[in-house]
């Protein structure tokens, strides 16, 4: 929201021209100039009274009645009241806050049961912080806004939304937002009656909290207060420093100092999904439980899920008939407890004997590996399973990834790099020596996802400068953007784990541009994520606008929208980003794809209905952003047949003004050629029904009156040459008779008409 005050006398739609000449229809219906009348009210620009979404307020009623009040809520600028104060005077609860929608963050909503349902742990600390915030007497927070401050991943937004899920009224609306701002502003937040919203603030440069953000919050609290609403801000502890940032009148300030019991969490979301045995099975291991002592809320989440994964593993295994190991390679079965063991281990002794002091070569009474074998190590990490030169390609690639490959340490100075490589160890020895196993078929057996998984993390953690090479390689590792690719599932993994603005950035500087299915791949894994979720969808939103990730984030966009069981917020959240895209980004080749998607689309009925036709509402409600995604739209919906007969002819939705719409695409170069196109498919479907023919006709004529519009008029006319009705009418003589008057044939005729 600009920070302007509004001025609701002021449309936010484009006035009617007033420039002599525009098209008017003469008493014949044809195209014959026409002087402009003052008062007049022409067909491409209806009254403002039916479709301006902001009108003007009425002008004072000559009989002294004044028109009813009405209250614009501009975030932090003066309000506007129209007739008796008195009259709302106390009672602004009562009333329907009309907001300026431009501006406003959005976000997605969510139901009370929704939320109650999913998994929640309340340790001692979080109970003091709870009984802190809600009121005894009223069962409600104590202010509207509640400032939540805590360190990263200790679960305050899962917190802040159970507070709002139990503490408010059950017809409130909970909404949590997405702060896609540079800076923090109170005239961006939305305010409406019986809300509850919840709010993340963690980006390390766009969420910095200042003494004059909370001060203008203050002032919209007694908004919220009057509207019976809420806000919930989750604050990282890092962007919390200044000691001015302190309760004020109308916000409440807590702070979370522990996250809840790792184990408690881990058995809640093991029993939310079904798994009450493991929670048995996990209590009957001692190690294991020690292994989850002082994770944080996030890493016990993780934790919940990689107990699944151990499990399932487990059952895979026994079902499986055991690989013939080679003589002297083999090993008995894991058992559950050693599974799960091994995957909540974090493998950090072993590992740092692995990656101890710099050999040249390997010796066996000395575990530190050699270069080479530590790529061979991370190769066998996102592998794990696959035939031996796989690996070796894999590992070679990775030594190149991170610079120019040396001789082998016993290399006779001189010789060639391929008599080099055969001088030093073989393939087999190596692989065995980090770990791995052979069976007779040379295929490569390294069943320890929970320790390839450390492998990759401990090699992230500890060596800053491989972070780079290590995202290159695994994205050119990648064989398809299928998520159970191995490369794919190990970016996918170090997303989630470390899903920082810097590591998305970076991500996105290497994939972007050349793999974006890669990217799209790795970050639909990140968006369902509900921890990283959040910061993904942000870093996608930036994305949108560049013209170098938008194929990503096309891609990602379609893959979601055409999931028939995706939640509705998702689905929301990426119409929203295929928006942006459409909005900011001139390139053709860009706004061809969004094009393409959107044509896609509108097979599933589902989002044509939910989705796109509430992108062209919002494009003719004079929503900016959805100019071009509201054309577009209109455009897929275009293609949508109904019975065989074109769905925005035959029962077009009462919303959408389809005669308004084709009036627009028409007169705009862009989309010109592409909305003719389209309308020669509707009349040759229509064609041979006369009735269905005569009334689209009779809709079409209308919206090729007008200013600018001949020159379309006569292109879409030259384009229906060939195309006749059941009566042997040449529908473009038709077209041209209605449209042209007869005075003007000989001026301009169809046959030598603009090419």
């Amino acid at each position: 929201m600009s920070d302007d005050p509004f001025d609701p006398s002021c449309s936010e739609t484009k006035p009617p021209s007033d420039e002599p000449g525009d098209g008017q229809s003469n008493g014949s219906g044809s195209w014959l100039p026409r002087r402009w009348r003052p008062g007049a009210v022409t067909p491409d620009h209806p009254d403002p009274s039916l479709d301006d979404p902001s009108p003007s307020p009425a002008p004072p009623s000559r009989n002294g009645v004044q028109p009813t009040a009405h209250l614009h809520e501009t975030g932090g600028a003066a309000t506007h009241l129209h007739g008796d104060v008195d009259v709302v005077a106390n009672i602004i609860e009562e009333l329907i806050l009309e907001t300026r929608k431009r501006d406003l963050l959005e976000g997605v909503e969510f139901s009370h049961e929704r939320l109650l349902a999913q998994p929640f742990v309340r340790g001692p600390h979080w109970d003091t912080v709870w009984e802190q915030i809600v009121d005894p007497v009223t069962g409600r927070p104590r202010q509207p806004v509640i400032v939540i401050v805590a360190p990263r991943s200790y679960g305050s937004t899962t917190f802040a939304l159970r507070l709002l899920a139990e503490r408010t009224a059950a017809d409130t609306t909970i909404v949590q937002l997405d702060a896609d701002w540079d800076t923090p502003r109170q005239g961006r937040l939305p305010l409406e009656k019986r809300h509850a919203y919840q709010l993340d603030l963690k980006h390390p440069e766009n969420d910095q909290v200042s003494t004059d953000f909370l001060n203008a919050l203050s002032k919209h609290a007694s908004h919220l207060r009057d509207c019976r609403s809420y806000l919930a801000l989750t604050v990282a502890q890092d962007l919390w420093k200044d000691h001015r940032l302190s309760d004020r009148d109308g916000i409440q300030v807590v702070h979370l100092h522990e996250a809840p019991n790792a184990q408690h969490v881990v058995e809640a979301h093991l029993t939310a999904n079904g798994y009450d045995q493991l929670v048995t099975t996990l209590r009957s291991f001692p190690k294991a439980t020690t292994s989850l002592r002082g994770l944080t809320a996030v890493a016990a989440v993780r934790a919940a899920h990689t107990v699944v994964m151990a499990w399932k593993e487990h059952s895979h295994t026994d079902t499986q008939p055991s690989l013939v190991q080679a003589e002297g390679e083999g090993e008995t079965e894991s058992t559950l407890e050693e599974r799960i063991i091994a995957a909540l281990t974090d493998w950090r002794g072993e590992l740092d004997s692995r990656f101890g002091e710099m050999n040249s070569r390997h010796t066996h009474d000395n575990p530190s590996l050699t270069v080479e074998d530590r790529c061979l190590l991370l190769a066998l990490a996102v592998q794990q399973s696959v035939p031996m030169p796989t690996v070796a390609r894999s590992a070679a690639a990775l030594l190149d990834a991170i610079g120019e490959a040396p001789a082998a340490p016993d290399a006779v100075p001189g010789i060639s790099p391929t008599l080099s490589a055969l001088a030093g160890r073989g393939m087999r020895r190596r692989i065995q020596d980090v770990g791995g196993q052979l069976d007779l078929q040379d295929t490569v057996v390294f069943d320890r996802p929970a320790y390839g998984r450390a492998v990759l993390e401990y090699v992230w953690d500890n060596y800053d400068v491989m972070r780079k090479p290590l995202l290159t390689w695994l994205v050119a590792t990648a064989q398809s953007a299928d998520p159970e690719d191995h490369a794919v599932a190990a970016l996918a993994e170090l997303t989630v784990r470390h899903g920082t603005v810097d590591y998305l950035s970076t991500l996105g500087e290497l994939v972007g541009g050349s793999h974006p299915k890669v990217l799209g791949a790795v970050m639909e894994s990140a968006v369902h994520n509900e921890h990283v979720g959040r910061l993904a969808w942000e870093a996608l939103y930036g994305w949108a606008e560049k013209e170098s990730y938008a194929p990503a984030v096309i891609a990602l966009c379609q893959r979601i929208l055409e999931d028939s069981s995706v939640a509705t917020s998702l689905a929301k959240r990426a119409m929203v980003r295929l928006r942006r895209v459409a909005h900011k980004n001139s390139d053709p080749t860009v706004v061809s794809q969004v094009q393409a998607v959107f044509d896609a689309l509108v097979q599933h009925p589902t989002v044509a209905q939910r989705l796109l036709v509430g992108e062209v509402q919002s494009w003719q409600q004079g929503k900016v952003s959805s100019a071009r995604s509201g054309a577009l739209a209109f455009l897929a919906l275009m293609t949508v047949r109904h019975d065989s007969t074109p769905w925005l002819v035959d029962c077009p939705p009462a919303d959408i003004d389809v005669q308004r719409a084709v009036h627009d695409l028409l007169s705009s170069s862009k989309t010109a050629v592409e909305v003719t196109s389209r309308l020669t498919d509707w009349i040759r479907i229509c064609a041979d029904d006369p009735s269905t023919y005569t009334q689209l006709r009779d809709q079409l004529l209308p919206a090729l009156r007008g200013h600018n519009m001949f020159e379309a008029g006569m292109k879409l006319m030259n384009g229906l040459r060939g195309i006749s009705t059941t009566e042997g009418v040449s529908v473009a003589d038709d077209f041209y008779n209605h449209l042209v008057d007869g005075r003007l044939h000989r001026v301009f005729p169809l046959e030598e008409s603009i090419a």
